[in-house]
């Protein structure tokens, strides 16, 4: 069996559930979520852990999908994106069961490094200051960080692709930098920046700032020379030229620069919240470690991805605002 094939099977119960009645599907979410709650209050617990929290979560997420579906019902858009959300949401309600049975109900997955669902949520509500309070510091690090590092990569990359002697003096140190990873320069930060909080901030920059440039400067060499001479028999100069065409065509470089920036920045703050941090979730995570308390450890790593995946789709709504010129050009 070739790999297509092998990849048409595995999709082949999704295009099943996907063929069922459109009420019926918006509606299967509703009936695993229902299912987890059900095993949560039904079967009951070996483990001693606070299931209140846990439970109100998958009610919250019931009323949810409940009131999705006639709010869905008032946009095609809407009802389209609940259509296909409806499988997923319906195998992860049954995952959330499967994972509640194993864990807080027969106890057989091992602690603490696998704790159930239900003590991390309730970790949750036991820690939420301090996971808030994490959740601020780590947000504040990245956004000085990533806003420094992806204005100072713009402004070297768009000096490497326009000017000849930038790049001859300036292109062979950032790929040569630019390989390095920022985390291996923690012991260089924490020498030249004294602070543990501005040694982590020239890391996220130095990250950020690398592949920001090196994409920037190749969009800028790839513009067509057609726009510019274009421009230039309207009587543009050179400052017209580098704002108003050669950086608006090398928007689509730049952001993918910044796609790639934003995930090794996510690494690179964690790893630095936990050398010298007092705060942060990445501090969090290794404090929590230390203690051995992994329910706190996996807490952490939820909210980072709830938080990190709010940045990112910050960025690619700013994305979309700017490159809305190539809505239906591109794929």
């Amino acid at each position: 069996m070739s790999i297509v094939d092998h990849n048409l099977a595995l999709v082949e119960p999704s295009r099943e559930i996907l063929r069922r009645p459109a009420g019926l599907r918006t509606g299967l979410p509703i009936i695993s979520f229902g299912v987890a709650l059900a095993v949560s209050l039904v079967i009951p617990a070996r483990q001693e852990v606070e299931l209140l929290p846990y439970r109100i979560v998958l009610l919250a997420f019931i009323v949810f999908f409940a009131l999705r579906i006639p709010v869905a019902r008032l946009n095609d858009k809407r009802w389209n994106k609940a259509l296909y959300d409806s499988p997923f949401y319906f195998v992860l309600g049954l995952v959330l069961s499967l994972w509640d049975v194993l864990s807080t109900k027969l106890n057989l997955l091992p602690l603490p490094f696998v704790p159930g669902l239900a003590q991390i949520v309730s970790v949750m509500v036991e820690d939420a200051s301090t996971l808030l309070l994490s959740t601020a510091y780590s947000l504040r690090l990245l956004v000085i960080g990533f806003l420094i590092g992806s204005f100072l990569g713009i402004v070297l990359g768009v000096l490497i692709g326009w000017y000849r002697k930038w790049s001859y003096w300036l292109f062979p140190v950032l790929k040569v930098m630019g390989v390095i990873p920022a985390t291996a320069l923690i012991p260089i930060a924490m020498i030249l920046v004294p602070s543990s909080f501005y040694a982590a901030v020239l890391l996220i920059v130095i990250a950020v700032c690398f592949p920001v440039a090196f994409m920037t400067s190749v969009g800028i060499a790839n513009v067509q020379n057609t726009y510019f001479e274009a421009a230039r028999t309207l009587g543009a100069d050179e400052r017209f030229l580098i704002f108003r065409v050669a950086i608006p065509g090398a928007m689509p470089s730049i952001f993918s620069g910044i796609y790639t920036a934003t995930g090794i920045s996510f690494a690179t703050l964690v790893v630095s919240e936990m050398i010298g941090a007092r705060a942060g979730l990445g501090w969090y995570i290794n404090w929590a470690k230390g203690w051995s308390n992994y329910a706190k450890v996996y807490a952490s790593i939820i909210i980072m991805a709830v938080t990190f995946s709010i940045v990112m789709a910050i960025i690619f709504r700013v994305r979309d605002r700017v490159l809305k010129w190539q809505k239906g050009l591109v794929k």
